[in-house]
Parts: structure tokens; C-alpha cells; sequence
């Protein structure tokens, strides 16, 4: 026996099959678009529905761990609540067991005719739509011979005493076969990965069913860290959806290794019933293992998620994100109350811009990466407000306004364009003190205590345009003109300073590339503060000029 071939066939394999898996998903993923995201977040309102929603994801994208990161970071987010996000994780867990029916058909002799076509598809056509489709079907293709490797690679292992000995342990002991299957999982971070290969070495021979579910089981379980990992250093309710995962599968396994008797006998009825080949009886085991558990635990959802939230508790920094005042309902009856709405969600817009530029602030202080996740998922949820303020605003266009009140739609649509773009130069920031950690690049303390200076004005002037929006405050909003005035003074002072610095070598030309581009955007969001403080003042004198008329 050529241990080293086993090996390398084995891992060869492997590789090709996660890569295969990856581009199928990738493939699948820009067919769609960004609607994918959208779908979690518009059609999460119960929890039958999450798990429509997730398993409909999770078939596009072939992946049930990216469903879950996603479904982590819009919980984080606040775009979701737990409960929401538990019919998510559990919708997910079915879509995956998808993969292993793709397998189960067996196509592993056309593995290469079928990597070819979508290769050729890749470089020879220009069509976005028709080098997604060749992505698709060279990701498939790849699955299939990546299976082929390793089973071949895996079929000396009949030979192997100590291999025969591990199965027959799994068989009487299946808490033992569970452990194996979450470890491995954990290990090639893959739960498709870990069941197409419980599907190669039942197909040739090498496990009974009897020791084959348990690690099927585990693998459901190892599949969890992804969600964990994900969820490491962010909010509470990201770690509670995290945790649910993990007990999801814990306790269904639990379940399912009580009745595994029955469970091994009602596979064994469906392969003689239906005819199944081996590979399509661990896909079914699969997919009657995740439904089954759906079904179980799916009227237990707040209950699951009171447990985790005593298991972790605490207050978490929930805020919920997705726009509550825009009622359509308002565009047609009242579009003073319309513009009324409209304006109560830009003020929510600046003040995540405000919490985005504190993070980020924290973030070059620290150089603590939750600072930077939690800013970047601000960021995310501007950009969300953007997009509905602006098309709840071009909406209330095609309403009959008058004169002020069509004044106060045109200062709102350039409000939202200023607070969006906010969000975008504190996400510059961010970037800028990844490239810092990353390349070990150190500011000095003289950089570091002018950065902060100029960040703590340029917060303070935010703060304030938000408070001369919502107090309708013409004496705020000119206060904000004149800070943003010292913004630009400073930023000329320390830009001269820093150039002295370098020079003098106190520091590194990379530090000066990156103090300077951070001057940059926060002199420019003190840009941005001045055209609200503009609007606000444009707006109060329109109005008195109305009224007088």
C-alpha cells in the first residue's frame, strides 16, 4: 500500500472539490447578483419563511456556512432579529444537503468533458451571463473529479486493519462517529466537503450506514464554527445566532442518535423502495436529517432563542437598521406626513453616520478589529437607508406638493447624498488602518494626537448638523459652517506639520501617505456637514420667505 499516493490523491482531491464547490458557488452568486442579500432581509418577516429564504440562499450558493456568516453579520447589523435568524440558520441546514444530492447523481465519469465546456465557456465568450454559466459548470465539474481523487485515493483503505477496526468502533460506538464527523468538518470547513466523502467510502464499501450517520450527524455540528468564527468579537445578538446554530444541530443530533435504530431502518426502506444508489442513500440520509430536525424544533423557535439569550446575556447594542416610518400609505394621503417620515430616517441615517465615524475613530486608536467590523456593518446599513429614503423620496416626487413642501423634498434627496457619502469616507478610514495592521506601519504619537483632534471636531460638528436637522436650529447649523472653517484650518496646519515630520524622519513615508489620505477624508466629511447645515439654513429661510407671502 503507497501510503504517500493515498495521501496526496486524498488531499488533491479534497482541494479540487472545495475549489469546485467555491466556484459552482461564485458561478451561482453573480448570476444573482446582490438580490441574495436582499432576499434574507425582505423575506425573513416569520420564521416559515426565514427557512424558505435561507434554503433558497443556500442552493445558490452552494454554501450553508455563507448563508450563515450573512445571516450572522445582518443580525450584527440589526437588518434581523434572533428569531428571524434561527428560521434562517434552519432554512440553510436543508439547502445545503442540495450538494450531496448533485453528488448522488453520479456523473463522476464526465467530471472532465464538463470541466472543459466551462472552461472554454470562461475564455472564449465575453457575455458576463454566459462565463457566470461556464464558472457554474466548471465549479461542477470540478466537484465531480475532486471526488473521483479522493475515492480512488481512498479505496486501498479496505485493506487497512486499523481502518476496518475504526469503522467497526463507529458502528457500536456512534457518539464516537459523530466526534469524527464534527472534527473533520471543523477541519476542512466544509460540511459538503465532509458528506461527499461519506458518500465516496460508503459507495466502495469501507462504512456501513449503521457507522455512516453518526459522522453524517457530526458533520451537521461541525459545520457550526464557521457561524462561530463569524460572530467572534461581534454584537450579543450575532453570538446568540451563532450559538442557536450550534444547539440547532446539537440537539437534533441528540434526537436522531436516540432513534437511530428506526432512522437506520426507514434509509434502509427508502434505498430498497426507491432504488437508491449508495451515494443517494447518504444524501437522503442527509436531507431527512435536516428536514426532520426543521420540522422538530421549527414551533420551538422562541424557545431556542430565550435559551440562548440566558445562556449569553446582557444588553445588546441593538438598534433595528431597516427604515420604519416610510409608509407608502402616507405618499398618497398626506405628503407633509411623507416628508415628515422621510426626514426622521435621514436623522437615523447621520446618527449611524456618527455611531461609523466614532468605531472608526476607536478602530485607529486600538487597532482592534471588532471596531472595524462593527463600522463596516454601519456602513452597510447606510447605504440600506440610502437606497430607501431615495426611492421613498423619488415616490413622494409624483405627488402633488407645493411650493415648500417641495423645497423641503429637494434639501432631504441632497441630506441623504451627504450623510451616504459620510459613510463612505469613515469605511475609507477603516481601509486605511487595515493597510496600518496589516503592514505593521506605525504612526508617530504627534500623527496619532492630530488625528484624533481633528476626528474629535469633526464628530462634534456631526453631532451637531444632526441636532440643527431634528431642532429645525438655524444658530446650530450656522455653528456648524464655522467649525467645519476650523476643520479646514487644521487640516492645512497638520498637513504642513506632518510633511516637517517626515522629513525629519520622526515618520515613515508610508504613515505620512496614510496620516494625510486620513486628513483628507475628514476634512471632506466636514465638507458634507456644511452642505446639510446649508440645506437646513436654505430650508428655514424658504420658509419664512413662504410664509410672509
Amino acid at each position: 500500500m503507497d501510503i504517500q499516493q493515498i495521501i496526496f490523491q486524498f488531499i488533491g482531491g479534497l482541494g479540487i472539490f472545495l475549489f469546485g464547490i467555491k466556484s459552482m458557488g461564485d458561478g451561482l452568486q453573480k448570476s444573482a447578483g446582490d438580490r441574495l442579500r436582499d432576499l434574507l432581509d425582505r423575506f425573513t418577516t416569520n420564521p416559515i419563511k426565514g427557512v424558505i429564504a435561507g434554503m433558497v440562499v443556500t442552493i445558490l450558493i452552494q454554501s450553508s456556512s455563507a448563508t450563515t456568516v450573512i445571516t450572522v453579520g445582518l443580525v450584527s447589523a440589526g437588518f434581523m432579529n434572533l428569531r428571524q435568524a434561527i428560521g434562517v440558520i434552519m432554512g440553510a441546514n436543508i439547502g445545503t444537503t442540495v450538494t450531496a444530492f448533485i453528488i448522488g447523481i453520479d456523473v463522476g465519469a464526465y467530471a472532465l468533458p464538463i470541466l472543459a465546456v466551462g472552461t472554454f465557456l470562461l475564455f472564449f465568450f465575453k457575455s458576463k451571463r454566459l462565463q457566470y454559466f461556464g464558472q457554474v459548470l466548471f465549479g461542477f465539474g470540478a466537484l465531480f473529479f475532486g471526488l473521483e481523487l479522493m475515492s480512488d485515493g481512498m479505496k486501498p483503505l479496505r485493506e487497512l486493519q486499523a481502518f476496518h477496526d475504526l469503522t467497526i468502533s463507529m458502528s457500536d460506538n456512534p457518539i464516537l462517529g459523530v466526534v469524527i464527523g464534527a472534527v473533520f468538518t471543523v477541519i476542512v470547513q466544509s460540511s459538503s466537503a465532509t458528506i461527499g466523502i461519506l458518500q465516496g467510502l460508503f459507495a466502495d464499501g469501507l462504512v456501513s450506514l449503521d457507522a455512516a450517520l453518526p459522522v453524517l450527524f457530526g458533520d451537521n455540528i461541525g459545520t457550526t464554527i464557521t457561524a462561530i468564527l463569524a460572530s467572534l468579537g461581534a454584537t450579543i445578538a450575532a453570538k446568540r445566532a451563532a450559538l442557536s446554530h450550534v444547539l440547532f444541530n446539537v440537539i437534533g443530533t441528540t434526537i436522531f442518535l436516540i432513534i437511530l435504530g428506526p432512522v437506520t431502518a426507514f434509509i434502509e426502506f427508502l434505498q430498497a423502495t426507491l432504488g437508491l444508489n449508495d451515494k443517494m442513500v447518504i444524501a437522503f440520509a442527509h436531507g431527512t436529517f435536516n428536514i426532520t430536525n426543521t420540522l422538530i424544533q421549527l414551533p420551538f423557535i422562541a424557545g431556542l432563542a430565550w435559551i440562548v439569550t440566558k445562556v449569553i446575556p446582557g444588553e445588546d447594542s441593538y438598534v433595528d437598521y431597516k427604515a420604519e416610518q416610510l409608509d407608502p400609505v402616507f405618499i398618497q394621503q398626506s405628503p407633509s406626513i411623507a416628508l415628515g417620515a422621510a426626514k426622521e430616517e435621514v436623522i437615523r441615517m447621520g446618527k449611524l453616520a456618527l455611531k461609523g465615524m466614532e468605531e472608526a475613530k476607536n478602530y485607529l486608536d486600538t487597532g482592534q478589529s471588532k471596531h472595524a467590523e462593527i463600522a463596516l456593518q454601519l456602513e452597510d446599513a447606510i447605504n440600506n437607508l440610502d437606497h430607501k429614503i431615495t426611492d421613498y423620496l423619488v415616490e413622494l416626487s409624483s405627488a402633488s406638493l407645493n411650493a415648500q413642501e417641495s423645497k423641503k423634498h429637494n434639501n432631504l434627496m441632497d441630506m441623504v447624498r451627504d450623510f451616504e457619502r459620510l459613510g463612505d469616507h469613515f469605511e475609507n478610514i477603516i481601509e486605511l488602518g487595515e493597510y496600518l495592521v496589516n503592514n505593521k506601519v506605525k504612526l508617530s504619537d504627534d500623527a496619532k494626537e492630530n488625528i484624533n483632534d481633528m476626528f474629535s471636531l469633526v464628530i462634534t460638528t456631526l453631532a451637531e448638523v444632526i441636532e440643527a436637522l431634528d431642532q429645525v436650529d438655524i444658530n446650530l447649523a450656522e455653528d456648524v459652517i464655522k467649525k467645519e472653517e476650523m476643520v479646514d484650518t487644521m487640516e492645512r496646519k497638520y498637513r504642513k506639520q506632518h510633511i516637517i515630520r517626515v522629513n525629519e524622519g520622526k515618520c515613515s513615508a508610508q504613515a505620512g501617505i496614510v496620516f494625510v489620505e486620513v486628513i483628507i477624508n475628514l476634512e471632506r466629511m466636514g465638507d458634507h456637514c456644511v452642505n446639510i447645515a446649508e440645506s437646513i439654513i436654505d430650508g428655514i429661510d424658504y420658509h419664512q420667505e413662504y410664509q410672509s407671502v
